[in-house]
């Protein structure tokens, strides 16, 4: 297997990793040469140039004498790793690319990655999206021209115009950039700068390449526009010359980006019929006051003799309103030429437009200007559906005996019949409109009272389509329909209609539709009212044929509604293979004892698993297999060997990254239905709801360089709401989720009340706190590179751990009371959580302290402690739950657990209390493991307390994520290496101790 790297040093580095021909080089006792071969990457690839070989120096994780596997690595037998784990500089082969070949390098990468033949590293998928982002800023024109002198040479560059939006998606990148996108010693800000500069320039020239013209090289000017558009960079012009072009380009390059006020352009359509009578208004605008602007017709009549009669309000922005109205629409001519009649008055306020100039300016003008930094106004029907022509698409099920497909079967690849007809908006058009369009030759035209754009194109286009029939499949419909997108000659889909539950399905009605399914004999319980619907809803389309995706909230019985839709086909064709995390299986164990007794299941797990003529005995007198992801990829040729009912994937957010082998394995399992299991369909990148969708329902959603194209780049980088809308029409047929904090969906399930616990430190926790900073801070000031974000993680695990207790830190086994401010304020709530007869959970990130916490707790209390670690075996697991939701009053009242261990996959309901003693600072994995106790079966209102103490880096922290926690998971991850990246003045903000910290 490979793994693909890649990283940004002045070029493209790419490595790519082969397992099975580990290098070593036991001659160098500080260096070694990776397990890395460039020889494998190059056949892979294939690229051509072909890369040039070369050498790179990386800082990588090392036991064992080799460096750590990639996280991307799914070996067949893992190695046993035995030594401790340190930071070793190795030399890695490579293959080099300059900026021009690596685009077309990283556009076979991603290509590559989707074909599943190799897997991209993390760092190889980061710098696809840098190259994407630059590609997006060329297409866009936000990029200026620009000159950089090296060595008394002159070059000439294009760069990246970061604003607005823009800025933003560029700061998430750097925040992005995994470790191994570091291993050269550069800062994320450096790594992410220097490839989104190379990659912007190269993607300009690219596209400048379609167009470039020979032009005369008479000027020192003319020659850097020469370089700008040719593949070679350097200016033909002498040093002093150069400089001088500099010098005039600061000055334009400063004219270019948008100051403290800008133009205001409004466009106002004809009072009448009267298709020759737009109006475009000037004025200027406060940039970071939209509210505040002021027409040009008030900026003129402003006395020069100081009478402020007029623009009074932006005193405060500029000393000239006047000169700044004619410069910014100077600036803005360059962008759109026709404001240029405007600027030959004394005094310009508008420009009177045709419908042909007024055409122009809505779909060229407008678009540049406000890309541009610019403020535009445009009518409100501009933005409308029933502002277009559009098509409707009638389908319906074929009737020739051959093609008819069973209604219990329909699926994505059937044939449907289909026809098209014109409409505006919603309505359909009569004939004789029809013909009355093909008259006319204005793009702006009234009709049925109101403006429309008319494209003579499409309308030819359209006009033609429904002339023609055929047949489509259930995928495309469903596209057409759903995404209202991809209509012939162009023109947008504004209505589908269908017969049956694919009608249904595509007028949003399925809820309103469905059958009721009653509970499967053989259930034991009973089914909740919206469990009840997402039955029927699992049962809709299984009847179609097409995959789901139940993403309800956790804690709310997914488990048993899946159960449920088993008992309901019982017996309808061969098992369902069920996979999910290696915890929970023996939590579907017992969901299965609990809801599905009848069911006979097969645990496909462990050493000792059947394969074989044994595996698939085992696998016809079972009614659901249980598996694996980790089987499932390394025993995929066996699975794919049976013909499944259906598949279902447990915390289905395990094959988000499409290229893993375990989610490129479970893709490729044969079966008649599908059904993804997730309590969270999206976590930080749409890419993840296109992976499971992809699983759900094949093909779908395109392609994954479709998908990225028509929605997560618009999404996410442009706030394109417009995308987002096509992207919730097309996948929200085919996802559930309720949340339970929904009093219409669950009535009966108690409040969850989280409040944050301030603790104080005592005197011998600020002591130690201060000397830890100190030695740190000095250490951290003169390290750089990796040494450096290893002592910044360590000094925060250092200060958190002090928090925590200082016996966590100092190890020295001295006693626990009287030492720790969140120890005392633990046995507060603790002593009224015992006096009560309730039960609590307690977290915390760390082993070693929850172990300590056991032991003091334990005496203090004088009750059984529990406590649940990596390091416990399943079957001690398991009866670690029993004993602990057990209704005997001498059952433990107090679990201990560490948070990776005891996070997800457990149902704890005995307890209503729940304390996270230190934060991991990501709420979804925080609200994870509280969701342990509060899910169904709940009865008690679950009171969750999050400590942390207050002036220092763990109450700073906490604030950052509360003042913006729909980004937290994204901006803080899974840990805590995005501190790596802050400066060391930032760092001395975050860690210093404040007043007030200390414990009177």
């Amino acid at each position: 297997m490979i793994v693909i790297h890649a990283l940004w040093r002045e070029a493209l580095l790419l490595w790519g990793e082969d397992s099975d021909r580990p290098r070593h080089d036991p001659s160098a006792p500080d260096s070694g040469v990776h397990p890395f071969a460039a020889a494998a990457l190059g056949s892979v690839l294939k690229p051509d140039p072909p890369g040039v070989p070369d050498e790179a120096e990386l800082s990588l994780p090392t036991r064992d004498g080799l460096p750590v596997d990639s996280p991307e690595l799914v070996r067949e037998e893992p190695p046993a790793q035995r030594g401790a784990l340190s930071a070793r500089v190795w030399r890695v082969p490579t293959l080099r690319y300059g900026p021009d070949d690596a685009l077309a390098v990283l556009a076979g990468l991603s290509t590559l990655d989707a074909s599943g033949d190799a897997v991209l590293g993390a760092a190889t998928r980061h710098l696809i999206d840098v190259a994407a982002f630059a590609a997006d800023l060329a297409s866009r024109g936000r990029l200026l021209p620009t000159i950089d002198i090296r060595d008394g040479v002159g070059y000439a560059l294009w760069r990246p115009l970061l604003t607005g939006s823009d800025a933003s998606w560029a700061q998430a990148l750097v925040l992005a950039l995994p470790s191994s996108g570091r291993a050269d010693g550069q800062e994320a800000p450096a790594v992410v700068a220097a490839a989104l500069d190379a990659l912007v320039d190269a993607a300009a020239r690219q596209a400048i390449a379609a167009s470039r013209r020979t032009m005369p090289t008479t000027t020192p000017a003319t020659r850097w526009v020469v370089a700008l558009a040719g593949p070679r960079r350097d200016i033909d012009a002498t040093l002093d010359e150069v400089a001088r072009l500099s010098t005039q380009l600061s000055g334009w390059q400063r004219d270019a980006v948008t100051g403290r006020v800008r133009a205001f352009f409004r466009l106002t359509e004809p009072a009448s019929e009267d298709a020759d009578g737009w109006r475009l208004d000037f004025s200027l605008q406060a940039t970071e006051q939209p509210s505040l602007r002021v027409d040009a017709d008030r900026i003129w009549s402003w006395s020069a003799s100081g009478r402020r009669s007029g623009p009074a309000a932006l005193e405060s922005y500029l000393d000239d309103p006047q000169e700044t109205l004619l410069a910014e629409l100077g600036r803005a001519s360059r962008l759109y030429p026709d404001l240029e009649d405007s600027l030959r008055a004394a005094t310009p306020t508008g420009l009177d437009l045709d419908a042909t100039g007024a055409h122009q300016f809505l779909q060229q003008g407008a678009p540049r200007l406000a890309g541009a930094g610019f403020g535009v106004l445009l009518p409100g029907w501009w933005s409308r559906p029933r502002a277009r022509l559009g098509v409707r698409l009638s389908a319906s099920t074929p009737t020739a005996p051959a093609t008819v497909a069973k209604a219990s079967a329909i699926g994505l690849q059937s044939l449907v019949d289909y026809s098209w007809q014109l409409s505006l908006g919603d309505d359909p058009l009569s004939e004789a409109e029809l013909r009355a369009l093909t008259t006319l030759k204005s793009p702006l035209v009234r009709l049925r009272g109101q403006w429309v754009e008319l494209d003579a194109k499409r309308l030819v286009a359209g006009l033609k389509a429904i002339q023609t029939h055929g047949q489509i499949t259930v995928a495309d419909l469903l596209r057409a329909g759903l995404d209202r997108a991809g209509g012939p000659g162009g023109l947008p889909v504004v209505s589908v209609t269908a017969e049956g539950p694919l009608g249904d399905l595509l007028a949003g009605e399925v809820d309103r539709r469905l059958e009721p399914v009653p509970t499967p004999s053989g259930f034991t319980g009973a089914l909740r009212p919206y469990q009840e619907r997402g039955l029927a809803w699992l049962a809709f389309l299984e009847q179609l044929g097409m995959g789901a995706i139940l993403a309800d909230d956790m804690g709310l019985g997914k488990s048993a509604t899946i159960l449920a839709l088993l008992l309901h086909r019982h017996g309808a064709g061969a098992p369902t293979l069920l996979v999910c995390p290696m915890s929970l299986v023996g939590n579907w164990q017992r969901e299965v004892a609990k809801f599905a007794p009848q069911l006979r299941i097969h645990i496909h797990h462990g050493a000792e698993r059947a394969r074989g003529k044994a595996f698939a005995r085992a696998v016809t007198e079972a009614d659901l297999v249980i598996t694996t992801y980790a089987l499932a990829a390394r025993d995929a040729t066996a699975l794919a060997g049976v013909a499944w009912e259906r598949v279902v994937v447990d915390e289905a957010q395990a094959i988000k990254n499409a290229a893993t082998r375990q989610a490129v394995a479970v893709r490729g399992l044969p079966a008649r239905n599908r059904i993804a299991v997730t309590g969270t369909p999206v976590e930080n990148r749409l890419a993840d709801l296109w992976s499971i969708m992809e699983f759900a329902n094949p093909g779908l959603l395109g392609t994954a360089t479709t998908f990225r194209t028509r929605f997560a780049e618009p999404v996410e980088r442009r706030g394109d709401e417009e995308a987002a809308q096509r992207l919730r029409r097309l996948t929200g047929p085919f996802v559930l989720r309720r949340v339970k904090t929904d009093k219409s969906i669950i009535a009966d399930l108690p409040d969850k009340i989280e409040m944050e616990v301030v603790c104080n430190l005592t005197a011998e926790q600020a002591s130690l706190y201060q000397a830890v900073l100190d030695d740190m801070m000095t250490r951290i000031e003169s390290s750089e590179g990796m040494e450096r974000r290893g002592l910044v993680l360590a000094t925060m695990t250092k200060l958190k751990q002090v928090c925590n207790h200082p016996a966590q830190l100092l190890r020295d086994g001295t006693r626990l009371a009287g030492r720790s401010g969140k120890l005392a304020r633990l046995d507060e709530i603790l002593d009224e959580v015992l006096a009560g007869g309730e039960k609590a959970l307690l977290f915390t990130q760390y082993a070693e302290f929850g172990g300590m916490l056991r032991g003091y707790l334990s005496a203090r209390f004088g009750r059984e402690v529990l406590f649940l670690h990596g390091g416990v075996a399943k079957a001690d697991r398991d009866a670690m739950v029993s004993r602990f939701q057990d209704d005997d009053p001498a059952s433990p009242p107090l679990f201990v657990l560490s948070l990776k261990a005891g996070g997800t996959g457990l149902t704890l309901t005995a307890a209503n209390h729940v304390v996270h003693v230190d934060r991991w600072w990501n709420p979804a994995v925080e609200d994870q493991a509280t969701d342990r106790a509060f899910r169904i079966g709940q009865t008690r209102n679950v009171q969750v307390r999050k400590f942390v103490c207050a002036g220092t880096v763990e109450q700073k922290i906490s604030d950052m994520i509360r003042d913006k926690r729909g980004l937290a998971a994204k901006i803080v991850g899974s840990s805590e290496s995005w501190i790596t990246q802050m400066s060391t003045s930032e760092l001395r903000d975050l860690f210093a101790l404040e007043t007030g910290a200390v414990v009177e």
